[in-house]
């Protein structure tokens, strides 16, 4: 019996994979993103007393 359908290539996730890799995804894009507004907040809040230290 011959299929005439190619065979994916790699590996085929189903729906509740994609669906859980796409939650993943948006909780390390929002861990990130607080960390980026926190090390803004923390330069700010030092202000131009963060460039005058002993070297």
């Amino acid at each position: 019996m011959a299929d005439n359908r190619p065979e994916p290539d790699g590996i085929v996730l189903t729906e509740a994979q994609k669906r859980s890799r796409r939650r993943r995804s948006i909780a390390i894009a929002l861990a990130l993103g607080v960390l980026v507004v926190l090390f803004f907040a923390v330069t700010l809040v030092k202000g131009p007393a963060v460039l005058n230290r002993p070297l």
